[in-house]
Order: structure tokens, then C-alpha cells, then sequence
């Protein structure tokens, strides 16, 4: 049975969510027990240092132990004065109040921090998939998930580019999990395409993550949240199918925005959460739909100073490049993950590859401080970003010009689109 609480006209207050969390945890058979929880990092919009605080009211002291682990995914670790923000305490508080919690990375390139919990057969891919892969898939995590009594998961929902909707049980897969199975998905969400799946509930990836989150033999439940920017709109608890189920169809209504026509061209203005293009690429993800054929998008942001701290040597050797350039000559990239490849042409978007040559359907490009060679390298187009004044974009749509602040969360499509669905 899912809890919720919903407002209905607004957002809700501190003193709800935390009301909520006492209530949730109430529920619960917890004393003496060991629980985790698993949460976001730093790119995502989400009420952590509330969440953190309530969480610790509730427990502590009732549980044996309460520890947190960051679900990273291939994201860089976090410091410790970024853990510090994210959960909105001090280095004293950390040392004296909450000394007896750990919180961890989550370490997916450590052998020795990983689990094995199972294996999906080439039959259960290929049946998923509609047969566009088979090929078996090692089931791993990290293996402190296995150490609990049990595991909550803590985080948002929002539209996604590789499995629909974000939350639930993609923080375990690929949130703690090692790299086999999260370039299989991720490798999958781009052969069907940002395009199709961004904003889709139910979708083959997300059957992959499920299947293997039933492997997982610890107790298992979730604390899922609708954010719109900085506030709270719901906040739903109970397995993480189900709390997942409930949060997707609301934010199917708060997190996607039908416009009437495309865009000849699209400012997205990256929050400064997305420090990277291996992040940024999201303003791309949830913009790529409304732009015009021929059109251009822009990921803005002066914060930016590099593609990827962990994967920018492969991109480097890869480039960002439409789906079929990588499918029609797969032959000459299996050295590289699938996750990667994924990245690529996410970032890069629709397009076709006939005779030798790319036609992407719009022009992606780059106004941060990644010089023009490394841009112009990379496949993607490069602008000084003080050439750029927002403004120009700013109440122009009946022009074809969007301006998006904070892109990167919220979806946008075509309403066209929206209508052919009904």
C-alpha cells in the first residue's frame, strides 16, 4: 500500500514532509535493525538536508544502525564538503550529531566494492527488448545493500532519457550498480532513442531494472518525490515499484511542457548542478523534441569546463554522433561501453547515416568554457558564451526563438505529439 501526500494547490511545507517521513517510519518494524538508504548526488533537485534531518529524528536511536549511500552512478565521488551540502550539515555536525551514520560513495569501477546478485538471460533481453539485443548481463551492486536489513531509497522523479522516468529502482540499477548491466540499458534506451523514451512509463529499460532489482534479496522500500525546482509538490512511500508507479503518473503532469510548434532555436541555460556536459547533455535530452528540423540547440553555461571528468577520454575518442553512425559500424566501437555510446547519441539526437555520411536533425551546440577545438572535435558546435545574451531569446517564441532557464528536469514536447497519443 503507498502513502502520499499531495498538495493541491501548491507545494508542500517543511513541517508536511516531515510529519510524512515520522509517519512512514512509523509504519515500519525497524527497532533494532539496520537500515541504508540510497540517495542522489548533487544533479538532482531534491530536498535532501529536510529529508536527512527527518529521516535521523525518526530513527535514530531506534534503529541499530542508519548509514546513507550515494547513488552515483559513474558520476565523480563526492567530497567530503560536498556531502556536507548536499545533506545540508557541518563538518561539526557531521563529526558530533550525526558521528555514528555512514555515508558512502557508491564505487562501481571497485571489483572489491561489488556483488554479484544474479544473471538475465539472452532469452529475458531479448524478450524485453522486441529483439533488438540479445545477450546474457552479469547482475552487480555494491555489496553494502547486502549488509542491511533494509534498503529505502530516497529520491525524485523526474522524465528520463534512458528509462522514462527517473526514480524507484533505477537508483539501484544503475544508481549502485557495477558497469555490465548499466551499459547493457543504457546501450538499449539508445537504440530505441531518447526521443521515444523520455517521458514514457513503462519502457523495455525499465522492465530490465525491475527484473534485476527482484534479485536483490533484502527488504526494500521508498521514499519518491515530485520537485519542481526547489519545492515539493508530493511525496509517496511504499515499495519501489509502487511509490515509483504513483510519483511517474504525477509527474507526467508537473514535469512536461507542450508547446504548439518547434523551435528554429533553443537557449537551454544549464543549472550550475550540471558541472559537465556528461550531465548538461540533459538540457539536450528534454529539449531535443521541440526543436525545429534544422534547428539549433545551445547548452549555455559558463560553469562549464569540461565533457566528462570519469568518461571524457572516451568521448574524446568517439565523438557525439547520431545512433545509426554507431549502429551501421558497430564492428569498429565494441572496445567501447555502451553507456558511452549511449551518452553520445543522446547528446546529439536524431538523424540518419546513409552512404558515409551523418545527418543529425539539429545542430547541437556548446556556449561554455570548452574551447572551440575540443567542441569542433567532439562533433558539436562551439559559441563564445559572452557572444550570447539571453535576453535576445527572451519572449520570442511566436518568433521560433525558446529561452529555457534551468534546463534539464522538465520535458518538453510537441503537443502535435500529445494529440497523435490520444
Amino acid at each position: 500500500m503507498v502513502m502520499q501526500r499531495i498538495s493541491d494547490n501548491g507545494y508542500l511545507s517543511p513541517s508536511d514532509l516531515h510529519a510524512f517521513v515520522q509517519e512512514a517510519c512509523a509504519s515500519m518494524t525497524l527497532d533494532g535493525k539496520r537500515v541504508l538508504f540510497i540517495i542522489p548526488d548533487q544533479t538532482r533537485s531534491m530536498p535532501m538536508p529536510l529529508m536527512f534531518r527527518a529521516l535521523h529524528d525518526a530513527l535514530h536511536g531506534r534503529v541499530k544502525q542508519m548509514d546513507y549511500l550515494i547513488a552515483l552512478g559513474t558520476h565523480p565521488p563526492m567530497t567530503d564538503g560536498m556531502i556536507q551540502t548536499l545533506l545540508g550539515i557541518t563538518a561539526e555536525e557531521r563529526a558530533g550529531k550525526y558521528a555514528d551514520v555512514g555515508i558512502f560513495n557508491h564505487e562501481w569501477q571497485n571489483p572489491a566494492a561489488l556483488a554479484r546478485v544474479g544473471t538475465i538471460s539472452e532469452d529475458d533481453i531479448e524478450r524485453i527488448s522486441g529483439g533488438l539485443m540479445r545477450e546474457s548481463v552479469d547482475v552487480t551492486l555494491n555489496r553494502r545493500v547486502l549488509d542491511y536489513d533494509l534498503v529505502c531509497i530516497v529520491g525524485p522523479v523526474f522524465p528520463h532519457e534512458v528509462v522514462g522516468f527517473s526514480g524507484g529502482n533505477k537508483y539501484f540499477y544503475p544508481g549502485v550498480s557495477g558497469a555490465e548491466i548499466l551499459n547493457l540499458f543504457h546501450w538499449l534506451g539508445a537504440l530505441i532513442t531518447n526521443y521515444k523514451i523520455n517521458g514514457s512509463k513503462h519502457t523495455p529499460v525499465r522492465a530490465v531494472v525491475n527484473l534485476a532489482a527482484s534479485m536483490i534479496p533484502v527488504e526494500k522500500r521508498c521514499f519518491c518525490l515530485t520537485v519542481v525546482k526547489k519545492d515539493t509538490k508530493a511525496i509517496f512511500f511504499g515499495t519501489p515499484e509502487e511509490a515509483w508507479d504513483k510519483a511517474a503518473d504525477l509527474s507526467a503532469d508537473t514535469h512536461i511542457i507542450y508547446k504548439d510548434k518547434p523551435f528554429k532555436s533553443v537557449l537551454a541555460m544549464a543549472p550550475p548542478m550540471y558541472d559537465e556536459i556528461w550531465t548538461a547533455g540533459k538540457c539536450m535530452y528534454k529539449l531535443e523534441p521541440v526543436v525545429a528540423d534544422g534547428g539549433e540547440l545551445i547548452i549555455y553555461g559558463k560553469h562549464i569546463q569540461e565533457v566528462s571528468v570519469t568518461h571524457g577520454h572516451l568521448i574524446a575518442k568517439i565523438g557525439y554522433h547520431v545512433r545509426d553512425y554507431f549502429v551501421q559500424q558497430i564492428d569498429q566501437f565494441r572496445d567501447i561501453p555502451g553507456g558511452i555510446l549511449a551518452h553520445s547519441t543522446h547528446v546529439r539526437g536524431m538523424g540518419c547515416y546513409e552512404n558515409g555520411e551523418e545527418k543529425p536533425r539539429v545542430q547541437v551546440t556548446l556556449a561554455t568554457m570548452i574551447p572551440e577545438a575540443e567542441c569542433r572535435a567532439i562533433n558539436l558546435g562551439y559559441r563564445d558564451p559572452d557572444s550570447i545574451n539571453p535576453d535576445e531569446w527572451r519572449d520570442r517564441e511566436d518568433e521560433g526563438y525558446l529561452l529555457v532557464p534551468d534546463a534539464g528536469e522538465i520535458l518538453y514536447r510537441l503537443q502535435s505529439e500529445r494529440d497523435a497519443e490520444v
